[in-house]
């Protein structure tokens, strides 16, 4: 089989409890390869947390490939973890952890290679507790069938109040049997139980009403909110992996949430309020996870890490720090408008220089108005001059095609703001030699935003769209050549859509896909969309409805969305007012610095924006190399 070393387990900074010296047992699991899994800061976080607790262990196990998967059935080999190889079923809970929805397929491989029934109804007294979380568990109706809960939100304290109940219940002699745990979960008000809602449809398909089954579970379940995150500092000991891994380096997450107010954006919308780590904070976890692991590389991680009210004290007192030591600094993502030189100076001073990365996401004034992302383009244009006069050679443009009120028009102008860089740049820096590259994606509309009511851009439309943008880069016979193009095609977005706003009979279409042999729906090479289209087409028959009324359709604001009953903080009204804000190109300011705008996400959470500046600065924790003191002076 392929690459062995990713199941061995035994990574620096990984944790084997004694198995008889714990009462309950966590098995995490992000459900993709381990390449991809292990450096995923959800699952390495709720690992340490729920480690650091007695009498309380949790292990990790990832997706394995269709190689070994064939080996393990043969053998009789079940799903196991990585850090004791012990078989998934023998835990307390299996939690997954979804950032993406493509993941499906693959929770259920690892439950079936479990030995786990498939739906939860079937399951008994000694099966784990299957656990959804993770953005994507913000809408779990398609996987209603196949998980017995779901947690919505931050999951740091939430795994230990979840730990708690399941403590006192086996403490009890598992009263009332796995009913009754769920239950007791359900009725905190931040588990959802599926099983414990039923969902009723009107005669055209669309839901009627979600109603609760049993006396004391709530109407609405809420999303989980961690305030202060100095007082959670996870990782502490980050994993360092054994085999290759999308992300080499140590990350430290410096602030939470988003209100910048992009209504594509799911996270951003999810996750408010912003929560801040302190500078303070974000020093003292660089300085552990470092001396941890010896990574080369901090990836100061969040949804806009330029956005810190602190950044550039930060990412100057720690490229000052580690200046020696030739420690480089990253930000996944940056802003056009919260990017200067001097961050991009500080951040480059002890790494390499690579190419920068920015989001214009929409290729015209008006479409960034309709998504209320407010950058012009003489923004842009202005920053990359910058960088080009700088030294920097490469900038990486990404764009999203599909989105409402899109026109064809509206895409082709991301080519001449693509050559207005190039031309730009070789007039900062006298040189021909830069480059811009343009990547685009399909933009899909998601649960809890302004956008969850709008109707999704075709696979056929997506990609006649991006072809007419390739024809026009290309035929530029003066820029052209400087100008890389990267995109996907509509294809796997539309089974995205189809996933990200389904509701409970899309969890037949997921498992006709898993029974023909669907798996690794995020890698391309494995995905295929005629599968899913003719899967969906069957197991949708009965119902009336096709693909295309869940992903293309436009929703109205009468309709109950699948996920009207779990609560993201989000006035279902204020989504609406903002959705119809975009039609008429009305943009809205970041909360973060102006009045509030009654989202509704603090006053119902009972949470609040958590932001500096703390007036602090990052001072060496030590002086290297310091000549020492006269005597007499303090040094």
């Amino acid at each position: 089989m392929q690459k062995p070393i990713q199941y061995v387990g035994g990574e620096l900074n990984s944790t084997v409890k004694p198995w008889d010296s714990c009462d309950v047992r966590w098995a995490l699991m992000y459900p993709d390869a381990y390449e991809v899994g292990l450096p995923n800061q959800g699952v390495m976080i709720l690992y340490e947390v729920l480690n650091e607790q007695d009498g309380v262990l949790a292990e990790r196990t990832y997706s394995v490939w269709p190689d070994l998967e064939a080996l393990m059935r043969e053998h009789g080999v079940p799903q196991f973890t990585v850090d004791s190889h012990r078989p998934v079923k023998a835990f307390d809970v299996f939690g997954l952890s979804f950032s993406t929805e493509l993941g499906y397929t693959n929770m259920l491989t690892a439950l079936d290679l479990a030995g786990i029934p498939l739906e939860s109804k079937d399951r008994g007294l000694d099966d784990p507790i299957v656990m959804a979380g993770g953005h994507a568990a913000f809408n779990p109706e398609p996987i209603a069938d196949f998980i017995d809960c779901a947690i919505i939100g931050d999951g740091e304290q939430a795994v230990l109040e979840v730990t708690r109940i399941i403590r006192a219940w086996k403490e009890e002699g598992r009263p009332g049997g796995r009913e009754e745990l769920l239950l007791r979960l359900a009725k905190t008000g931040g588990v959802y139980v599926p099983g414990f809602y039923d969902v009723e449809y009107l005669p055209d398909g669309r839901i009627a009403r979600v109603v609760p089954n049993r006396s004391g579970v709530p109407w609405r379940v809420s999303k989980h909110t961690v305030m202060d995150l100095d007082e959670w500092p996870y990782p502490k000991q980050p994993l360092v992996p054994l085999a290759e891994t999308v992300h080499e380096r140590m990350s430290v997450e410096i602030f939470r949430g988003c209100t910048r107010g992009c209504r594509f954006c799911q996270a951003g919308m999810i996750t408010r309020p912003v929560r801040e780590r302190s500078i303070t904070g974000i020093g003292e976890m660089v300085d552990k996870g470092l001396k941890a692991t010896g990574f080369e590389e901090v990836g100061l991680l969040s949804l806009s890490s330029a956005d810190h009210s602190e950044i550039g004290d930060v990412a100057k007192g720690l490229a000052d720090r580690y200046e020696e030591d030739k420690i480089g600094l990253s930000l996944p993502s940056t802003r056009v408008d919260a990017f200067n030189i001097d961050l991009a100076n500080e951040l480059t001073r002890n790494g390499r220089r690579s190419g920068l990365t920015f989001a214009p996401e929409g290729g015209s004034e008006r479409i960034r108005k309709v998504i209320n992302k407010m950058v012009s383009e003489d923004d842009l244009i202005r920053t990359v001059s910058t960088a080009y006069g700088n030294g920097w050679r490469q900038v990486k443009l990404y764009f999203m095609c599909g989105l409402p009120t899109e026109t064809d028009d509206d895409v082709l102008q991301i080519a001449d703001m693509a050559t207005r860089v190039i031309a730009k740049g070789r007039e900062v820096s006298g040189s021909n030699d830069i480059r811009c590259t343009v990547s685009i994606g399909g933009f899909v509309p998601k649960p809890h935003t302004p956008f969850q009511w709008a109707p999704q851009l075709s696979a056929e439309q997506t990609d006649e769209r991006l072809a007419k943008l390739r024809d026009k880069i290309r035929g530029d016979k003066k820029y052209g050549r400087s100008i890389g193009f990267r995109y996907h095609d509509g294809k796997p977005g539309i089974v995205e859509g189809l996933l990200s706003r389904g509701d409970r009979r899309i969890g037949a279409v997921i498992r006709a896909v898993y029974e023909d042999g669907g798996r690794f729906d995020g890698w391309r090479e494995h995905f295929s969309y005629d599968r899913w289209m003719s899967c969906a087409d069957k197991a949708l028959a009965e119902f009336g409805v096709d693909v295309d009324w869940y992903t293309t359709r436009e929703r109205t604001y009468e309709e109950v969305l699948p996920w009207d009953h779990l609560d993201s903080g989000l006035d279902k009204d204020w989504l609406w007012e903002d959705w119809q804000d975009a039609l008429d190109e009305t943009e809205v300011e970041d909360c973060r610095w102006t009045p509030c705008f009654d989202c509704g996400v603090c006053p119902q959470m009972d949470t609040s924006i958590q932001i500096g500046p703390t007036g602090k600065k990052l001072l060496p924790l030590t002086v290297k190399n310091a000549a020492p003191a006269p005597s007499g002076h303090a040094h």
